[in-house]
């Protein structure tokens, strides 16, 4: 998996930007609602900060979209098939947006992840009715409601609403690679970036 790229920096940044600006949000009032710091979010408006699934999450709960709305789908080159996506990374998580699916007010989204041992990874509350799926391939992953939280061996899946502060983290000292699922429903049918 590659690096964050300098264009992909850039357009995530145009996207919160316009986001941003449709919703009527000043920089400094999108900031303190997501409780990024206002320079950290012009950073990453300006393209010029990669971003974190942190901090990406804590934007889009308050923008009322989901992840996708910022990221791309894997690219795909005519001679080369699917180009590796790139991969955004947290505390203990890295995601890649494989695939966004959009029917009527339903957006789902297919990630590649990996979590790392030795960290836990706190997401923010998704919009209203959000409910994630993951199916771990290998390692074992603690992951769900912080007051619930569901243990997943390789070979297992589960799911859980994911519209409260949710965690992901690796119960044993080896890496966990999954499949994560995020299904989203929206008021109105969602724009596509």
């Amino acid at each position: 998996m590659r690096e964050n790229s300098a264009a992909f920096a850039a357009e995530v940044g145009r996207r919160v930007r316009r986001l941003r600006a449709e919703r009527g949000l000043s920089l400094s009032e999108l900031a303190l609602r997501a409780g990024v710091g206002k320079a950290t979010l012009s950073g990453l408006e300006a393209g010029t900060r990669n971003p974190t699934v942190e901090t990406l999450y804590a934007i889009t709960a308050q923008l009322d979209v989901p992840l996708a709305a910022l990221l791309t789908d894997a690219p795909t080159d005519p001679a080369r098939g699917t180009v590796p996506p790139e991969v955004v990374h947290g505390d203990a998580v890295s995601a890649a947006l494989l695939e966004t699916f959009v029917d009527g007010r339903v957006t789902t989204e297919l990630y590649r992840l990996r979590i790392r041992p030795g960290r836990v990874q706190i997401s923010p509350a998704h919009p209203l009715g959000a409910v994630e799926f993951l199916t771990v391939f290998t390692g074992t992953a603690k992951v769900g409601p912080l007051d619930r939280p569901i243990v997943i061996p390789a070979g297992g899946h589960a799911s859980w609403v994911s519209d409260m502060p949710h965690m992901y983290a690796a119960e044993t000292g080896e890496d966990v690679h999954a499949s994560l699922v995020i299904r989203h429903t929206s008021p109105t049918p969602p724009e596509r970036p």
